[in-house]
């Protein structure tokens, strides 16, 4: 738990620094954290990186760098057609070397990892969204904190044992009212501190942060039967005390496209 708390404490400014930064400085570290997920999902799923899984690598890299510029959705929609065709066009024209499962893995490690990440760069990039970009981080890491001290304290049922037995439903509704209290705080600091968005606003953020923490925990849980379907413990051991980037990363994988909706539908109550 020390190492854990040590490593957290010398995450956290390295993850604010970034953030502060936005732009390229931004793209920079969410392609590294994408790059370094996909090594590790890919290395869990099927033992070792194979060719398709470098079309992978390469096509996450051209998805960040175009991520965010003025180009027409249509043509993001035509890369991502392309991406799948060509990922099948492996098991022709290397069908001796690659299968439907090797595909299926590099599609769903891009969408899992890399479309996901890149919300936060599109939050980032959008009016206030210094502000905004907070949330998702706010959502996935006090759901956290939350859920595991009210579980260790009053913990009693378990939400999922095959999953994580440790977790508990009286952890899981306290991370949930936890992270909304939370939000909710940060949603009135925004108004009444640095004047964005509408008076009692905090509403708003707090049914984010726990509509978000409610993610937060299904893609903790959602890592956690990954890793037991493949039998491994951790994705890595980059991170003393979390793992690898996914182990640590896996609820903002769910947070960050939430928070995105979120100020998208919404901002029309936002402002």
């Amino acid at each position: 738990m020390i190492i854990r708390t040590i490593s957290g404490i010398i995450g956290l400014p390295i993850l604010a620094v970034f953030l502060i930064l936005g732009g390229n400085w931004l793209k920079a570290g969410i392609l590294f954290l994408s790059l370094l997920g996909l090594f590790e999902f890919y290395k869990a799923v099927s033992k070792k990186i194979m060719p398709i899984h470098i079309f992978g690598f390469l096509t996450s890299i051209l998805y960040i760098i175009f991520l965010g510029l003025k180009i027409d959705s249509e043509y993001y929609y035509l890369g991502i057609m392309i991406f799948v065709l060509c990922a099948f066009c492996f098991t022709v024209f290397m069908h001796d070397k690659i299968n439907i499962y090797d595909v299926c893995s590099t599609l769903v490690g891009f969408f899992y990892i890399t479309l996901m990440l890149g919300n936060i760069y599109l939050i980032r990039e959008r009016v206030h969204g210094e502000f905004f970009v907070w949330l998702i981080f706010i959502s996935a890491f006090c759901s956290d904190t939350g859920a595991y001290f009210t579980g260790s304290a009053i913990g009693r049922h378990k939400l999922t044992p095959v999953l994580s037995p440790k977790k508990t439903y009286e952890g899981a509704i306290g991370g949930i009212l936890f992270t909304a209290i939370v939000s909710g705080v940060y949603g009135y600091f925004m108004y009444a501190v640095w004047q964005v968005g509408r008076e009692n606003i905090f509403l708003f953020y707090a049914i984010a942060g726990a509509v978000g923490s409610i993610f937060a925990q299904i893609g903790d849980l959602a890592a956690s039967s990954i890793k037991r379907c493949v039998g491994i413990k951790d994705y890595g051991k980059i991170m003393p005390g979390h793992g690898g980037v996914l182990d640590r990363f896996d609820s903002v994988l769910f947070t960050a496209p939430l928070i995105y909706i979120f100020i998208t539908l919404g901002k029309d109550v936002i402002f």
